[in-house]
C-alpha cells in the first residue's frame, strides 16, 4: 500500500454563508474529532493569505505514518450573499423566478424521475411560502368572505401584515426557506451560465486552481460538497478544455460528497456543465469517487451522476455508499436526523466514531483516496498502524 504523504486539496464547499476563514475554522474543530475517533495527531495552521482561495496547511501524524497537506478553500460565499442580501420583496420574487426556470427547464421532471426525495426538497420551501401567502391572504380577506363592510380592512390588513412578519416568516425560516430560495437562484444561474457575476467568478476560481494544480503533491484531491460539485466540475471542466493535458501523470481524485451536480445539470440549458462531467469522467488521470447517504436526501442517492448527466458511455464515478448514523454516537445522531441540512453538513464535519468514510483523512490522512473509495479506510489503517 502506497502512503500519501504530501497532497494538495482544493475543497468547494456547499451553498452556506460561510466565508473562507469560517470554512478554515469549522476543517480544524472536524480535524480534532477525527483526530481523537481515530487516534492521531493533526495541527491546522493559520490562513497563509488574504488573497482568495484561502490557503492553510494540515499537517497530521500517528507513529507509521505523516502527512504534510495544503487546503484551499474556494468558497462562493460573495455569490452566497449576494443572493441573500437583497429586499425580502426581491428575494421572494426571484426565488419563485428561478423555480419557474427550473420547473420549464425540464430539471424538476429529471429530479423525481431520478431521485424523488430530491424532487420534494426542491418544491417544499416554494409550498410552504405559497400556502402561508395563501393563509396571509385569507386573514386580509377575511371581512369581505364573511360578507362585512369594506371599512374592516382597516384592522385585517394589519393583522394580515402582523401574521406574515411575525409568525410566517419567523415559521418558515426554521425550515431556512429564504435561504434555500437563493440556493435554486444559483442552481439556476450555475446551469445557464448566462450572469456575469458567475462567469468572473468561475474564472478567478479557475485561474487559482490552475496555479493550486501545479503544486508538488503524491495526491490532489478536488473535494466538493452539495453545491459546491457543481462549482468544481465547471472550474475543473474549464481547465480540462484550455489544458487536456494539464493533469497528465498526476494522482487525482474528484471527490463530490452529497453531490447535487445534477441539481444545476438536469436543466435544458445546462449543456456546458455537461460536457463538462463528461470531460472530467473521461480524463484518465482522475478517479471520480461520488459519496453518498441514504439519509441524505439533499442528493442524488444511488443515481450515476456522469451517466445522468449524458455520458452513459463514459467512466461512471465510484459510488461510496455511507451511514451518518455509523459516524455519530447514538444520543448526536438523535439530536440531528430530522434535521436535513444538518445531516446533509455530515459529509464534511467531524465524527464521533471510526466509520467508512472521514472527510478529514481523505484530506490529510495517509491513504489513497481510491483506498477510501474501496472501502478501505479502517482495514487500511490499521495495517500501517
Amino acid at each position: 500500500m502506497e502512503l500519501i504523504r504530501k497532497r494538495v486539496v482544493l475543497h468547494f464547499p456547499g451553498f452556506e454563508p460561510l466565508d473562507g476563514r469560517a470554512q478554515r475554522a469549522r476543517y480544524e474543530r472536524s480535524a480534532k474529532q477525527s483526530a481523537a475517533a481515530w487516534n492521531y495527531a493533526v495541527e491546522t495552521g493559520d490562513a497563509e493569505t488574504s488573497d482568495y482561495p484561502l490557503r492553510f496547511t494540515v499537517h497530521a501524524n500517528a507513529p507509521a505514518w505523516q502527512t504534510e497537506n495544503t487546503i484551499h478553500i474556494f468558497d462562493h460565499d460573495e455569490l452566497v450573499q449576494s443572493l441573500r442580501n437583497k429586499p425580502l420583496a426581491r428575494r421572494m420574487a426571484d426565488g419563485f423566478a428561478a423555480a419557474a426556470r427550473i420547473i420549464a427547464g425540464g430539471a424538476m421532471t429529471g429530479y423525481f424521475r431520478h431521485a424523488w426525495r430530491f424532487g420534494l426538497f426542491f418544491i417544499f420551501p416554494f409550498l410552504l411560502m405559497m400556502l402561508g401567502m395563501l393563509l396571509t391572504a385569507a386573514i386580509a380577506l377575511l371581512p369581505v368572505g364573511a360578507g362585512f363592510a369594506a371599512w374592516h380592512l382597516v384592522w385585517s390588513l394589519p393583522l394580515a401584515g402582523i401574521f406574515f412578519a411575525f409568525v410566517l416568516l419567523p415559521f418558515t425560516e426554521r425550515f431556512h426557506t429564504l435561504h434555500l430560495f437563493a440556493d435554486w437562484e444559483m442552481a439556476v444561474g450555475l446551469g445557464r451560465i448566462n450572469r456575469p457575476q458567475f462567469q468572473d467568478f468561475l474564472e478567478r476560481c479557475a485561474l487559482a486552481a490552475r496555479a493550486a494544480l501545479a503544486e508538488e503533491a503524491d495526491e490532489y484531491v478536488i473535494s466538493s460538497h452539495s453545491m459546491g460539485s457543481s462549482v468544481a466540475a465547471h472550474v475543473l471542466g474549464m481547465l480540462l478544455e484550455r489544458e487536456p493535458g494539464l493533469l497528465d501523470g498526476k494522482r487525482v481524485v474528484f471527490a463530490s460528497l452529497g453531490s447535487a451536480v445534477l441539481q444545476c445539470a438536469l436543466l435544458k440549458s445546462a449543456t456546458l456543465l455537461r460536457s463538462r462531467v463528461g470531460a472530467i469522467a473521461r480524463n484518465p488521470a482522475i478517479f471520480w469517487l461520488d459519496v453518498q447517504c441514504l439519509t441524505d436526501a439533499i442528493h442524488f442517492y444511488k443515481v450515476p451522476v456522469v451517466a445522468a448527466a449524458g455520458h452513459a458511455d463514459a467512466p461512471q464515478a465510484k459510488m461510496l455508499f455511507i451511514r451518518v448514523k455509523q459516524m455519530l454516537t447514538p444520543e448526536h445522531y438523535k439530536k440531528i436526523k430530522l434535521d436535513f441540512l444538518r445531516v446533509h453538513r455530515q459529509y464534511v464535519l467531524g465524527p464521533d466514531l471510526q466509520a467508512s468514510f472521514d472527510f478529514t483523512l481523505l484530506t490529510a490522512g495517509p491513504l489513497a483516496g481510491t483506498e477510501i473509495a474501496d472501502g478501505a479506510l479502517k482495514s487500511g489503517l490499521a495495517e500501517i498502524s
